[in-house]
């Protein structure tokens, strides 16, 4: 082997070092609670079937905002670099990309590409399932989207959402004045994804368009409710196409937009 060309594949390892941050291992362990359809892999603990639960060492699933899980802002805008795997096709990619953006072109969280030196990031990777943590992580914020079943515009949004520090509609600490939960009706295991959390709902009403609304049946152990509107008990919710005015309102709210 020649010096020329030694050098040459070592700048080429070097290349590819610098280009991407380290790829996690799947770590998953429930799925998506949009519609329960895919796998269960192992290894991380899930909360409302979405949310990954960290080490013990970091924090654990609560609110956390208001205790350093919130992202940085710099100057007028809160900048979150991300990651997207290589696994992923450009029109993948591009479903992705284009949720970040519906989100950036209402608020003022600025989503830029990862580069080298980007401590805390996301990192959407084709885990099983889609998941995510609450709030930043330390050291990047993985994002689960499986190809099959997750690579829609408002289910990528839902999973930003969680990244970006927001639980879910139904564990509200005021859900009890809009909603009736039917424990009955809820599988056996699955009755903490309803546990009310003393949340931050920051002046805003319960939501039913909300993009993290669930379903009237999700977790359904028989296909009646688990979940019913105390406004109108035949109210169907939990398949929004598009995120609300409130979903927008809150991001803007608890980043001083």
């Amino acid at each position: 082997m020649s010096p020329a060309f030694l050098f040459l594949l070592i700048l080429s390892v070097m290349d590819v070092s610098l280009s991407a941050p380290t790829v996690y291992e799947d770590q998953s362990d429930e799925s998506m609670d949009l519609s329960e359809i895919l796998p269960r892999p192992k290894g991380t603990p899930m909360l409302e079937g979405d949310i990954a639960i960290p080490d013990i060492s970091s924090r654990n699933a609560d609110p956390c905002t208001a205790k350093g899980c919130k992202w940085p802002k710099t100057g007028c805008y809160v900048y979150v670099p991300y990651y997207i795997g290589t696994e992923y096709n450009s029109k993948e990619r591009n479903i992705i990309t284009n949720a970040l953006q519906e989100i950036s072109q209402r608020t003022c969280i600025r989503f830029t590409p990862w580069k080298s030196g980007d401590r805390n990031y996301i990192h959407f990777f084709c885990g099983t399932g889609c998941w995510s943590y609450i709030g930043k992580q330390p050291g990047g914020q993985k994002i689960s989207l499986q190809k099959r079943g997750c690579l829609y515009t408002t289910t990528v949004q839902h999973e930003v959402f969680h990244a970006l520090g927001f639980n879910h509609e139904q564990v509200r600490s005021d859900r009890d004045n809009y909603v009736w939960i039917l424990t009955q009706n809820i599988k056996k295991g699955k009755k903490h994804n309803f546990k009310k959390k003393q949340t931050n709902n920051l002046k805003t009403p319960y939501d039913f368009k909300s993009i993290m609304e669930y379903s009237n049946d999700a977790f359904s152990k028989n296909g009646k409710p688990t979940i019913i509107a105390k406004c109108d008990p035949n109210l169907k919710f939990g398949h929004a196409t598009k995120m609300s005015s409130n979903d927008i309102l809150r991001i803007n709210r608890l980043y001083r937009c």
